[in-house]
């Protein structure tokens, strides 16, 4: 069975695609906006697991709109959900039987309501799956040390493939990198090496 995750290269992503591996032939895949070349990240990141990779270009309105609603809200996290939910629909009219993602039980966003996940399983006849919905980060972080080779630093630092670093580009296009602190506050990424 075809299944399409959702892959930015951190560890969240890779876990679900190790534990979803078992189940399903997975292919990760990296939305982008075509702003920057991130997707590489998550490339790189997916052959050191050895999963099959490929990427989606999203549409640039979405990237626009998200933008002009961080800029507004003076945070990240309702742009950041609509690009999540804009890339769940258009991964989902992939030729296969599930989509998926790394969300967690207490990550903050993105998220997906049983309502939004539900209406994308209806509407395209895929299933969606969030493997680590029950996972609180320190579980997650305890198998990660113990499956994952894992490099972790500033998000301004790490370079890897979600769709903070298209978004980070297109605020300092607008506002420089003030507007970026702004938007942003300060939190680690990762990005995956390999397996551990």
């Amino acid at each position: 069975m075809e299944l399409a995750l959702l892959y930015s290269g951190g560890k969240d992503s890779s876990l679900a695609a190790l534990t979803l591996d078992r189940f399903y032939d997975v292919t990760l895949v990296t939305a982008h906006f075509g702003v920057t070349e991130e997707f590489e990240n998550a490339r790189s990141a997916a052959d050191a697991l050895g999963f099959p990779f490929d990427t989606v270009e999203l549409d640039r309105e979405v990237a626009e709109e998200a933008v002009d609603r961080m800029l507004e809200d003076g945070y990240p996290r309702n742009g950041i959900q609509r690009v999540h939910e804009h890339a769940l629909e258009v991964v989902a009219e992939r030729d296969v039987v599930a989509v998926a993602d790394g969300t967690r039980r207490d990550d903050r966003v993105p998220t997906v309501s049983r309502a939004t996940a539900q209406s994308l399983e209806d509407r395209h006849g895929i299933d969606y799956l969030s493997p680590l919905a029950g996972f609180g980060r320190g579980a997650v972080d305890r198998l990660v040390e113990r499956e994952l080779d894992v490099e972790t630093g500033p998000s301004e630092e790490i370079a890897r493939a979600d769709y903070e670093g298209e978004l980070r580009e297109l605020i300092r296009e607008r506002g420089g990198e003030e507007a970026v602190a702004t938007v942003f506050p300060e939190h680690d990424q990762t990005i995956v090496r390999g397996l551990a």
